[in-house]
């Protein structure tokens, strides 16, 4: 958390699950001169203020579309954390629009404005649903990863380092399976879409730290992928309510069966550095920057929570739950 000593840091989407929790650490383990949380609502904006009574707090109204408002927010930032997007799969299919403006358009504003202000860094967070995108909510992530990658060449002589962070399918953040689950087990019945669903885990606790450790490390221009565990929707549904029958309601348009963080493709510019995955740029920007103790991955690696090698079991999952841990955004898909 040393990196956030005396810091101003941004972080757009602020008031969402990871924003909150991120902001809690923040303020408890490190000593930030400012935190500033830019985002549209102002409920949300009053209701975190009051939950996070603390004056270093700031509350920007304010929307990742909109240039000249990102501009003065980030007046005097040293960090970013980009967390804003539109996040739910069905609302991105119907309003595709507003996915592109706010998901690619908004990632490329946050970056330019980044630059032009010479933040010193900035982080945005992806999901696995870009990776071989099925829908158009992962084919936006997509592009604003390879939109805040690509940024570190716009940089030039700019102080700027620019990377992502992309984690998985996040269980129990809003509109995902474990609500519900815990909504459907009054009713006798849980509907799950397919038998063989798998998903990776990531807890909120997880995510931040993961998060805090990559704005730490980072070089400018990689993608970082943590190591999580899979598990197995049925499982999840045993932990959640034992015992209840079930009814499969089949796989829903552009839902997968698995979830994938890093593809066959990524593999040739992927190194294993022990506590996490990072996928280099292939561009020439890059400039062959060293990171202790990376070696590179098989060439035909995949990171698929099918084919995981961590698994969590139903008393694991029990053991999680019971300790009233919550999970981590961004959660796209509801697989229950």
């Amino acid at each position: 958390m040393n990196v956030f000593d005396g810091r101003t840091i941004l972080v757009t989407g602020g008031t969402g699950s990871f924003g909150n929790h991120f902001t809690r650490a923040l303020l408890a383990h490190a000593n930030p001169a400012a935190v500033r949380i830019f985002s549209r609502d102002e409920l949300k904006q009053s209701e975190m203020a009051r939950r996070i009574d603390d004056p270093r707090l700031r509350f920007l109204i304010g929307d990742v579309r909109d240039r000249d408002r990102l501009r003065r927010a980030v007046d005097g930032v040293d960090i970013v954390v980009h967390a804003a997007a539109l996040k739910q799969v069905p609302a991105c299919e119907y309003n595709p629009f507003e996915a592109v403006r706010t998901n690619i358009l908004g990632a490329q504003n946050v970056a330019e404005v980044c630059i032009d202000a010479g933040v010193p860094r900035a982080v945005a967070l992806s999901t696995d649903k870009a990776v071989s995108p099925a829908n158009l909510y992962g084919a936006t992530k997509l592009c604003a990863e390879r939109l805040f990658i690509q940024a570190n060449v716009y940089a030039g002589a700019h102080q700027t380092l620019l990377s992502c962070v992309r984690y998985g399918n996040v269980v129990g953040s809003r509109g995902s399976v474990i609500p519900l689950f815990l909504d459907q087990a009054s009713s006798g019945e849980l509907t799950v879409t397919d038998e063989r669903m798998t998903r990776f885990w990531i807890t909120l606790d997880q995510a931040v730290a993961f998060v805090v450790e990559c704005i730490s490390r980072m070089q400018g221009g990689e993608l970082f992928i943590p190591k999580i565990p899979s598990m197995r929707v049925l499982e999840l549904a045993e932990a959640v309510a034992p015992g209840l029958p079930i009814r499969y309601t089949g796989i829903r348009p552009g839902e997968k069966l698995h979830e994938s963080l890093i593809t066959p493709e990524e593999a040739r510019h992927t190194l294993d550095a022990g506590w996490c995955y990072v996928v280099e740029p292939e561009h020439q920007f890059w400039g062959g920057r060293q990171i202790p103790g990376a070696t590179p991955v098989a060439e035909d690696f995949v990171y698929s929570s099918d084919r995981n090698t961590e698994w969590l079991d139903v008393d694991a999952l029990r053991g999680l739950l019971a300790s009233g841990q919550r999970i981590a955004e961004p959660a796209a898909i509801e697989v229950g």
